[in-house]
């Protein structure tokens, strides 16, 4: 049987003290169970001026309000509180501070810190639903506890960069995730992926910031890499193989593949198979899902020259990524070069030209051999969070998510 003792021992609302408990049955005051406490202040107290923490005895003046509080056992918990405002002589007029209650609040610290933690792992709205809030002050109060965990970004001692984009929503919206290399944490995320829009982040970082930046990993962004150099002069940038095979599949082996089916247009049975063949060639051999797809894959490569030679190709220009030293991974890009020249492939070559102008990008792995791959691992977990939000219209509130997933490693 709930009491005023037992109420007073479990609530623990500090300078407060029971005065009735109600409890209501489903149905009696809503579609839940609740509990109504009101709770009366303890007399001849002092009471700490909510500004400058000083202890007051005069009270300017009181008010009531309903405060929801954690569920007790199955029901509802709403407490009925008598706030007062302390006369203070310094602050002047100022709620009262309290442990358990945050000024102007309508949930305790206790729920509100209960939300918070659910909504790491539940929506909004199965939050709210659990505890019965509104929708709005579930989003809320979780906004407010990632704001106070985060606070602003500290960006002492960040020497290594990892900069990628990933998709915001449908219509090609892109936001940018910019990550501590060292510490794995989200240092910050912006709309956009242009040059532009990068640009707030490193007039955060300040010009010191900047200065101790030692190397940057990105794809091969050009919007990215120039405002790197232009903030940045001293950095390295350093290309990712994942994002620059990635590319070779896309402008090489899928461009040959259209044009080899294109050229058979007239033998129907092996265009089929040629242009079939698309996820077949773009994948690693190791991956493969079965014997059987290695098998017709090589005799797709044997009977295709033109496949067979960007296909090996691929293979070799990953190798790049693998070498220590620069002078080494140097003359194994000048033999891959002679050879993707010698091809007589048209796509392949313009590929080649083209990542010939930013092959330092590349061999800067041999002196930092940092990669991206944490933070595709960053973009795969944003993805889950969007599908546990069923999306975000908040974009504050969506980089908030962001961050809050990767905290990082203390330093």
């Amino acid at each position: 049987m709930l009491t005023k003792e037992s109420m007073a021992r479990v609530g623990a609302w500090e300078g407060y003290v029971v005065s009735s408990v109600r409890r209501f049955e489903a149905g009696e005051q809503g579609p839940r169970p609740e509990v109504w406490i009101e709770l009366r202040p303890r007399e001849n107290r002092l009471h700490k001026c909510g500004g400058c923490g000083r202890k007051v005895r005069q009270v300017h003046d009181w008010h009531e309000r309903w405060i929801r509080d954690l569920p007790i056992f199955d029901a509802d918990t709403r407490l009925l509180v008598n706030r007062c405002r302390v006369a203070c002589r310094t602050c002047g007029p100022k709620v009262e501070a309290l442990d358990w209650l945050a000024p102007y609040a309508r949930v305790t610290r206790r729920l509100a810190e209960s939300v918070g933690r659910l909504c790491k792992v539940l929506s909004i709205k199965h939050v709210a639903e659990h505890f019965n809030l509104r929708w709005d002050a579930v989003k809320a109060i979780d906004k407010a506890t990632m704001e106070a965990e985060l606070g602003a970004p500290d960006f002492s001692g960040v020497t290594i960069l990892l900069i990628d984009e990933f998709a915001l929503r449908k219509g090609h919206r892109y936001a940018t995730v910019v990550m501590d290399g060292l510490r794995k944490r989200v240092l910050w995320v912006g709309k956009g992926r242009g040059r532009e829009d990068i640009r707030p982040f490193f007039e955060l970082l300040g010009r010191e910031g900047c200065q101790r930046i030692q190397a940057v990993g990105m794809d091969m962004s050009a919007a990215f890499e120039g405002e790197v150099r232009a903030r940045c002069p001293q950095a390295e940038v350093v290309f990712d193989l994942f994002h620059v095979v990635a590319r070779y599949g896309r402008e090489v082996i899928d461009r040959v593949r259209v044009d080899e089916a294109n050229r058979l247009r007239h033998d129907k049975a092996t265009r089929k198979v040629v242009k079939g063949a698309k996820w077949l060639l773009l994948r690693n051999w190791e991956n493969l899902p079965d014997e059987k797809a290695k098998v017709r894959l090589n005799e797709l490569l044997e009977a295709n020259q033109a496949l067979m030679t960007v296909y090996l190709l691929k293979d070799d220009l990953k190798q790049l990524w693998d070498y220590k030293r620069t002078g080494w991974a140097r003359r194994a890009w000048e033999g891959w070069l002679d050879r993707a020249r010698e091809s007589g492939i048209p796509p392949l070559i313009s590929f080649a030209k083209n990542l010939g102008k930013r092959i330092d990008g590349i061999l800067a792995h041999c002196d930092f051999p940092i990669h991206t791959s944490l933070i595709e691992g960053v973009n795969n977990k944003i993805k889950l969070i969007k599908r546990i939000g069923y999306g975000y219209r908040d974009d504050a509130y969506f980089f908030l998510k962001v961050r809050s997933a990767f905290p990082g490693i203390p330093g």
